[in-house]
């Protein structure tokens, strides 16, 4: 661990670059950029005091998504991945600070997808554009550029995060309160506010949306040693869907976010296993986003050329089919 100054304009670190070090911002502000020093250049946002960057290439061992450049004279905190552990052994606060970091990005990551699908479910392709709302216009600018601008950002399949969640049986060391359910039981119903994550040590959770109306649907099947309900457990936020036992006798671990220095401490992997699975998420929603953003961008660019054919009207129709 080091701290470490950078000039206006210097660059910390570069995009497709191997990454073996997180940062925390003690002073000033970082700009996260694609293509930086292109004629294409964008930011994607900027970082100030406090906040962490380039924990992900950490936690996966993966290239950089983007380079980080200094918006002004900035002081930071150089954590490598060999110390990663020793600093949260000597600050475990910090693996809060980080998770509620990294859930925060989801969360905001969220928002963009879904404002991206609400878009791609208003586009008739090809139709009269001056029958569109202006606001309905501006969003499918908006996404098709953010496509344009990213299009050559290499899509990362999380397979480490993967590999690293799984690595040992979830089940195995220290855990907290374990439980057995029978079959049918609702750990949680969509809209209650969260306060707890849960790990799957044996059996089968749905997930679902409008369950015990005409109208539901399960939305994923998760099973042993998998993770859920982060997003509640770190942010107190309300659930967006009901989890529902689906294997009678499964077992659940549930995990508070005053376990999390105790179980650091008696069982390090399982927090390692916690960060690499929101990270998976993180990457995984990414590039979601971008295939959702590059939809808007071939029916903004066909539009444009008057070449909106049965392919494109097909490929949209699937995406919204998908989306219900």
């Amino acid at each position: 661990m080091a701290e470490k100054n950078f000039k206006k304009g210097e660059v910390i670190f570069k995009q497709n670059t191997i990454g073996d070090s997180l940062y925390q911002i003690i002073d000033g502000s970082v700009g996260i950029y694609v293509n930086y020093g292109k004629p294409d250049e964008y930011m994607l946002t900027e970082l100030n005091n406090g906040q962490y960057f380039g924990e992900m290439a950490v936690i996966e061992a993966y290239p950089r998504s983007a380079s980080a450049v200094a918006l002004k004279d900035v002081k930071v905190q150089e954590i490598s991945a060999d110390d990663v552990s020793e600093y949260f052994k000597s600050e475990p606060d910090k693996i809060l600070d980080i998770m509620k970091h990294l859930t925060g990005r989801l969360r905001g990551l969220t928002d963009d997808y879904l404002e991206v699908c609400a878009t791609i479910k208003s586009i008739v392709p090809g139709e009269d554009t001056s029958k569109r709302s202006a606001s309905l216009l501006d969003k499918i600018k908006k996404f098709a550029n953010i496509y344009g601008r990213t299009k050559d950002v290499s899509k990362i399949e999380s397979v480490e995060s993967k590999r690293k969640i799984n690595k040992v049986a979830h089940s195995e060391g220290y855990a907290g309160t374990v439980e057995k359910f029978k079959k049918g039981t609702i750990l949680f119903k969509a809209g209650e506010v969260g306060d707890c994550m849960y790990d799957i040590h044996y059996g089968k959770v749905g997930i679902f949306t409008d369950y015990g109306t005409d109208k539901e649907k399960c939305i994923a099947e998760l099973h042993s040693d998998e993770f859920f309900g982060e997003m509640g457990m770190i942010d107190n936020i309300k659930r967006s869907a009901t989890a529902v036992i689906l294997d009678e006798g499964t077992v659940i671990e549930t995990i508070y976010m005053k376990d999390i220095e105790k179980l650091f401490k008696e069982n390090p992997p399982k927090i390692e296993m916690i960060l690499a699975h929101i990270s998976y998420r993180l990457r995984k929603l990414t590039n979601e986003y971008t295939d959702a953003c590059k939809i808007v961008f071939d029916v903004y660019n066909a539009e444009a050329n008057g070449s909106v054919g049965a392919d494109l009207k097909q490929q949209v129709d699937g995406y919204q089919s998908h989306l219900y």
